[in-house]
């Protein structure tokens, strides 16, 4: 299992868990990264950070460190 912020850019991962907890784990399952999604990176910001992502038909950004908190495997 590895970190959503370590994914590279054009790789598709399958979330795992999430390792948040109360408002932001709220947060994260209202934006589609429940057990089995699939997500693909789309780009990374200027600096690194946030980093864009495809969930489920959505174009989401993450920061670094909410990207951290989700436990994706390879798709």
């Amino acid at each position: 299992m590895i970190k959503l912020d370590t994914v590279s850019v054009g790789r598709q991962v399958t979330v795992e868990e999430l390792s948040s907890t109360d408002i932001v784990r709220e947060r994260m399952l209202a934006l589609g990264l429940t057990k089995g999604a699939k997500i693909e990176v789309i780009r990374k910001g200027p600096s690194g950070d946030p980093t864009i992502y495809n969930i489920r038909g959505a174009m989401i950004a993450l920061r670094k460190e909410e990207a951290s908190l989700v436990n994706v495997l390879d798709a």
